[in-house]
């Protein structure tokens, strides 16, 4: 725990750091974020399959809470201070609702299916902007976020014998993941580090009040899994965080789909499930529909004439 937490203390600077332009280290630290998130749902689902998700949420939100003060521990009083605290206290909620509707699907689907699902955050982000925001959205954006909202019905099937009502809860999960991400435009005049500290106090408090009523006791041989669920997740946030503080967000933003590849990956590995061709094909059409919106915006971002124009 020392050098975990003396690694963080010697990089935490970059919590504060604006975006720079070293893109290969950005997308290295971005992958190795994304490795350590599966492994932490992986580790969520293994701990799901005998624990409440409330309990396994406290747990995810506490240790976080309790890396992050240990590392911030001369800085908390400057850091939690907001301009914006109601927002703050939403976004954290809608973080708290992400991560709390997908650890509770885990129970049920695989961890594949869960992903792809959730994958749809940011075509949903791009339609709240629109919606929320006031920012201009054009017919071929419309397209893809339809097509990608398709590829996750062929995910989940309603209707069918397969369906299962609890892949609904990662489909909530990704819009609750979206709200969020919009509620943090409207906050990102606070530093990156005064958010994760929220989310983690606010997820911290919530989920103490919850888990006296589903509280069970913790079994000697499933403390490492509890343990790697906390570093895990914040390292991973850590790591995260260093990725858009070296490369821009634009050049980041079709890695992050690389998470189904570890998903399904570990899915095989640890819980003997493989995706089926509904997933495949549903999963391949959420991450082209995402894929297509983000090469729009990113044009726009750049002042293409055609993207500034007619932002479609």
């Amino acid at each position: 725990m020392r050098a975990l937490a003396r690694s963080f203390a010697m990089g935490r600077r970059g919590f504060l750091r604006r975006p720079g332009t070293d893109q290969a280290r950005g997308i290295a630290l971005l992958l190795a974020a994304i490795l350590g998130f599966t492994l932490m749902d992986a580790t969520a689902k293994h701990l799901t399959q005998t624990y409440h998700p409330v309990q396994v949420i406290w747990v995810r939100f506490v240790g976080n809470l309790l890396i992050f003060a240990l590392i911030f521990r001369q800085a908390l009083p400057p850091l939690l201070r907001t301009r914006h605290p109601a927002a703050q206290f939403a976004r954290s909620l809608m973080q708290l609702g992400s991560v709390g509707l997908f650890f509770t699907s885990l129970q049920f689907i695989g961890l594949a299916e869960a992903t792809a699902i959730m994958d749809l955050n940011p075509v949903l982000i791009t339609l709240g902007a629109a919606l929320f925001l006031g920012e201009r959205i054009g017919l071929r954006r419309i397209a893809g976020i339809a097509a990608a909202l398709v590829g996750a019905l062929l995910i989940i099937r309603p209707g069918l014998g397969v369906f299962q009502p609890a892949a609904l809860l990662p489909l909530a999960g990704a819009f609750t993941f979206a709200a969020g991400a919009l509620l943090t435009r409207m906050v990102r005049g606070d530093s990156v580090a005064t958010s994760v500290l929220w989310s983690a106090i606010v997820g911290s408090i919530a989920s103490s009040l919850l888990v006296p009523f589903f509280w069970q006791p913790m079994a000697g041989a499933d403390l490492w899994a509890f343990a790697l669920l906390a570093a895990f997740g914040t390292v991973s946030q850590y790591l995260l965080v260093q990725a858009f503080s070296a490369a821009e967000a634009g050049a980041l933003a079709p890695f992050g789909y690389t998470g189904l590849i570890w998903a399904g990956l570990w899915g095989w590995l640890f819980f003997g499930q493989l995706p089926d061709l509904w997933t495949i094909g549903g999963a391949t059409l959420i991450v082209a529909a995402g894929l297509y919106v983000w090469s729009r915006e990113a044009r726009a971002a750049k002042g293409d004439p055609c993207a500034t124009t007619d932002p479609r």
